[in-house]
């Protein structure tokens, strides 16, 4: 099962059907972007990522390194957030909902952390998301 739904590498989705691919969420989806625009002004590009198994995302990247990538799928959007070991234990400790919590439990760790796909399905998965992008910046001295 693919992350994103567009993904097929030589055909770029239009920004119309990423809308409509994600439905009742848009509003979610252009409140993330525009904090993460208006809070950390990053570089953002939409690009074909990974392979088949992630397809076209929508990436942040602060001094060279990866905030967030958002990812279009049916009925909602996926977030993409790697967080350090220490991050990891912060937001573990956090007031979370289902959706991160599970993202955090079932996400394989890996010295540099562990890359979390949330699945943002109501505002209050956003919010997590945003808590988590903060403890990105903090825990990372390239980001």
């Amino acid at each position: 099962m693919s992350i994103g739904c567009f993904t097929e590498k030589n055909r770029e989705p239009s920004d119309e059907e990423v809308r409509q691919v994600i439905g009742s969420m848009l509003p979610l989806w252009d409140e993330l972007i525009q904090y993460i625009r208006e809070t950390y002004a990053p570089l953002e590009d939409f690009k074909f990522l990974y392979g088949k198994t992630y397809g076209w995302g929508r990436r942040f990247r602060l001094k060279g390194s990866l905030l967030a990538t958002l990812y279009p799928a049916q009925s909602c959007f996926k977030v993409l957030v790697i967080l350090n070991p220490q991050a990891v234990d912060e937001a573990l400790s956090m007031s979370l909902g289902q959706n991160t919590r599970r993202a955090i439990e079932s996400a394989n760790p890996y010295p540099e952390g562990r890359w979390l796909f949330i699945p943002v399905e109501s505002a209050g998965d956003l919010e997590d998301v945003c808590h988590l992008l903060k403890l990105r910046v903090k825990g990372n001295r390239n980001v």
